[in-house]
């Protein structure tokens, strides 16, 4: 059993690990992506270029600064305040924003509970689940994110920056 639940482990330390190298990745990715677009743009000029260049890659660490901070918060909110209602908190805040720091943490967390929990559920929506279950299966849910979210913590804590910096 325990080579099992260390595997289990070492597959939600993967998962987290992709998740946070996702949120690197896509904001160097938009910030190559705005680079290209400013030097096409031959009619701007090289000072405008370079302050929305600047706007933009503020932006990128200002999200990466939200997600690492949520990603901080989280566990304790699921310890406070139960998963069911963490997810409703990530949910509104997110509102219908696919890229706000809110709805990615939600659907990183909803993505690799599911897997554990209901592989073979079509929806991988963890909230609308858990309302459509029984208290054992939320109890698994919550255990089953909190190990996860513990890894999320540390590899946000390791590599993305803090409201304060």
């Amino acid at each position: 059993m325990t080579s099992l639940q260390k595997t289990l482990d070492q597959q939600r330390a993967a998962d987290a690990w992709r998740c946070v190298s996702s949120c690197l990745n896509d904001a160097i990715a938009a910030l190559n992506a705005e680079i290209q677009k400013a030097k096409d743009q031959k009619r701007r000029s090289d000072l405008e270029r370079k302050l929305d260049l600047l706007k933009r890659e503020r932006a990128a660490n200002d999200w990466r600064k939200s997600y690492g901070s949520l990603a901080r918060k989280v566990p304790m909110l699921v310890l406070t305040n139960g998963l069911g209602q963490t997810l409703a908190f990530l949910r509104s805040k997110g509102k219908d924003d696919q890229s706000d720091e809110h709805n990615v943490l939600f659907r990183h967390l909803s993505e690799w509970t599911m897997r554990q929990v209901a592989p073979n559920t079509k929806d991988g929506d963890l909230l609308k689940w858990m309302l459509n279950n029984d208290s054992a299966a939320y109890r698994r849910a919550s255990t089953e994110a909190l190990a996860y979210l513990v890894w999320l913590k540390r590899f946000a804590e390791a590599e993305l920056p803090t409201e304060e910096e």
